[in-house]
């Protein structure tokens, strides 16, 4: 079987590339069934491709991983190239990693569409900011659900979300799981990067880490909040909060402004750090050097960076909105994003107990080796099976 798969996603940093880069890798070296097409819109990591798959490249006037923005679009003539394309009769079925990057397809192929999540359509002023943004989501949206023949989604959580969201039935919607990277690991002996270093990041004192974008949704003028309330306390006078994310080039609906000035009325700037995107050969340093992670997020599909978090060993404080207490257990501890008093209860047991923060790290790692984008791999392919036998 020919297998068509829409990778313009595979140069985004945020978590549909990541996503994407790591399952279709993953998937493609797994699966000695089927071959493989990869159709892109840039040559930008074109290298990372694994050799298992070939490779069409399509001209685009922008790449989807910049078009595809909050407050913009991909023009009518890339969607319509990137959709001649896959829309060939050699393809015997589609694969779109995301929704974010749905184009339609008119070919004979059978189509697999994964929804990583329903936030837009639960909180869509808070990632959407437009009115026309959020119609051609919608538009796209509503059309990858009629033209797919079944839809696959990142857990438990989120199909049930899906299935009471878009009122889908049960049968078609199917869950493919996902995993850290072996990068984020265990060090024995985590040192400081010189990067790191300059932005006043030590072996010494504790610091919460936050890991992910800026977008209203995430929480993160709750989580200064928190740790204002914190810092203002004598025993917590050495913690420092770590805001890890991308806000420069950011083409998701970013808040980064809103919540840099909130720390300077604080009088906080000392105390928290913007590290900007860090890449994960600096993430898992420190995560290894952190003393817990929060991820205080309204709503979230999966929560990668908290089973990252989970695999270098650091505690985690996570939003109840999300399948992390399945996913980690005992590894976290889970609040409701909405109480910022249940934030500062939360961190003030973790920092202040050495014990509580081991007990978590032991249970945190034993829950991040039970995934692997191995499973994640397989699961794909039974849904492949069963869409194709259909």
């Amino acid at each position: 079987m020919h297998i068509g798969v829409d990778a313009t996603c595979w140069q985004n940093n945020r978590g549909y590339g990541r996503h994407a880069r790591a399952l279709l890798s993953s998937l493609v070296r797994a699966d000695r069934e089927n071959r493989y097409t990869f159709v892109m819109d840039s040559a930008s990591g074109i290298d990372g491709v694994p050799t298992e798959a070939n490779v069409r490249l399509v001209r685009a006037s922008a790449p989807t991983a910049v078009a595809a923005s909050s407050n913009g679009h991909r023009s009518v003539l890339d969607v319509w190239r990137v959709s001649r394309v896959l829309s060939e009769p050699s393809f015997d079925l589609l694969l779109f990693p995301t929704v974010y990057s749905f184009v339609p397809a008119f070919g004979r192929a059978k189509k697999l569409v994964m929804i990583h999540d329903v936030i837009a359509e639960k909180y869509p002023r808070l990632t959407l900011p437009s009115v026309t943004a959020r119609l051609l989501w919608r538009t796209k949206v509503d059309l990858a659900c009629r033209q797919a023949n079944a839809i696959a989604t990142v857990s438990e959580y989120s199909r049930l979300s899906l299935l009471e969201h878009f009122r889908l039935p049960p049968e078609r919607v199917f869950v493919v799981g996902e995993a850290s990277d072996p990068i984020f690991r265990v060090m024995e002996n985590p040192q400081p990067t010189p990067r790191l270093c300059s932005l006043g990041i030590s072996s010494r004192g504790r610091v919460v880490v936050y890991v992910g974008g800026f977008g209203p949704h995430k929480n993160l003028k709750t989580l200064v909040s928190v740790f204002a309330h914190l810092a203002a306390q004598s025993e917590f006078s050495d913690v420092r909060l770590v805001l890890v994310g991308e806000h420069r080039n950011e083409v998701f609906h970013s808040c980064f402004t809103a919540v840099e000035a909130q720390v300077s009325t604080l009088g906080l700037s000392e105390r928290v750090v913007f590290t900007g995107y860090l890449p994960d050969h600096e993430l898992v340093v420190l995560l290894n050097l952190s003393s817990v992670l929060v991820l205080p997020s309204l709503m979230e599909g999966f929560g990668l960076p908290a089973v990252e978090a989970a695999a270098c060993g650091c505690p985690v404080i996570a939003t109840t909105a999300s399948p992390l207490p399945q996913l980690l257990g005992d590894g976290g501890i889970y609040v409701d994003p909405m109480r910022s008093e249940e934030m500062v209860a939360a961190l003030t047991r973790v920092l202040r107990s050495e014990q509580l923060r081991e007990r978590m790290r032991e249970a945190g790692i034993a829950a991040a080796r039970r995934l692997s984008w191995e499973s994640a791999a397989r699961q794909m392919m039974g849904v492949i099976r069963e869409v194709a036998g259909r």
